[in-house]
């Protein structure tokens, strides 16, 4: 309950902040899907260009792969996924950026404490 609660609150503050922006971020590419985005950050070329945010995308995939029973990790990765894609775009404007590092920090905070029962190191 609290993995899920957690990652509600992360979707919606990333939600939050990508309607605050003004920009309308540019369209993925037939060779851009969203799973293609989505599945980027594993490889290290997904980062989302906010530190708070691409220190999160690499500390949840650790944990995600390096301690979540296999059985768990389809549903963590699937929201997780979501979440680094909504960052991607509304990283695209400044005032995106501004609002996802803390949006970010947020989720890194929730994540330390939804996530410690796997055992992850934050």
């Amino acid at each position: 309950m609290k993995k899920t609660t957690a990652l509600i609150f992360a979707l919606s503050v990333a939600a939050f902040v990508g309607g605050c922006s003004k920009a309308t971020p540019p369209a993925a590419t037939k060779s851009e899907s969203p799973a293609a985005v989505a599945a980027a950050p594993s490889g290290g070329a997904g980062k989302v260009g906010v530190p708070e945010c691409d220190e999160y995308v690499d500390k949840y995939q650790k944990c995600i792969s390096g301690k979540v029973p296999e059985a768990a990790q389809a549903a963590l990765k699937a929201g997780f996924e979501t979440a680094v894609v909504q960052w991607q775009k509304t990283a695209a404007t400044p005032e995106g950026k501004t609002g996802l590092a803390m949006a970010c920090k947020a989720a890194l905070d929730g994540a330390k404490q939804s996530m410690g029962t796997y055992g992850c190191e934050w």
